[in-house]
């Protein structure tokens, strides 16, 4: 992997951009923002990536914020809501992308590094996994969209005692309440996370994995009739494509 920005490396796979958050020990985020979305757009982009792994570096997926880096920032003032913003648009450009994302979760994973793990669509991890919003402890809450997007996975009350109980769980319980989607050994993580998305990718046009995911995100966002019109009309314009494809090959 190479570095692309500060504690942050990429690498590209099969057409599977890997970023790697790196700031050892604990992948610490000094900003809620840890790569522009800019940047990360150019990477996605430029590259024809057709899924996107998120990682930690070394032992942990990330720890979140230090105290340290929290209390630099708070000495900002007005600067502070415009940092939050970027961060948060980060997060829902993730969210948001029209390819798979998977976060591949070993160690810890806490704070803003849970918030960017539940920005990813699917989260696998290892048994060795911790979770936590240990933000109340500080007399804080998490800021980057976490409290929203934890209570879409999980009940009221499990989000209540991760968020204002500052719980942490283990792998076993991350899954019980649908925070992962699986859990591997922990050596197996990188394999079975991107034999995952190849599985997915592999030889599928950009554009067929582009309206899959549209067609996955209308049905949250639409309604009933809007999502199958639209799900109807990505099916003819790609039919359509195939036919002449096909009747060029004939030719």
């Amino acid at each position: 992997m190479k570095k692309v920005h500060r504690h942050i490396q990429w690498e590209v796979s099969k057409n599977i951009g890997i970023l790697g958050l790196d700031n050892p020990p604990g992948n610490y985020l000094e900003s809620p923002e840890c790569i522009p979305v800019t940047l990360l757009n150019q990477l996605i982009e430029c590259e024809e990536v057709k899924a996107l792994l998120v990682i930690g570096t070394g032992k942990h997926f990330s720890g979140g914020a230090s105290r340290e880096h929290l209390i630099s920032m708070t000495q900002l003032d007005d600067k502070m809501i415009g940092i939050m913003e970027n961060g948060k648009h980060l997060l829902e450009y993730i969210e948001h992308l029209h390819i798979p994302v998977v976060a591949a979760i070993k160690g810890v994973c806490f704070g803003g590094g849970l918030e960017i793990a539940l920005a990813c669509h699917i989260r696998i991890c290892t048994s060795n996994s911790l979770f936590a919003f240990p933000e109340s402890n500080q007399n804080i809450i998490p800021g980057l969209g976490g409290i929203y997007r934890l209570r879409e996975q999980s009940s009221f009350l499990d989000t209540l005692k991760m968020v204002l109980g500052g719980d942490m769980i283990d792998a076993g319980e991350a899954l019980q309440m649908k925070l992962v989607d699986d859990i591997v050994g922990n050596d197996e993580l990188m394999g079975y996370s991107l034999s995952l998305l190849e599985k997915m990718t592999a030889g599928r046009p950009l554009k067929v994995i582009r309206y899959v995911m549209q067609a996955l995100r209308n049905s949250s966002e639409l309604s009933f009739a809007e999502a199958m019109k639209e799900e109807t009309r990505m099916f003819c314009e790609l039919a359509r494509e195939v036919a002449g494809k096909g009747m060029s090959n004939e030719e």
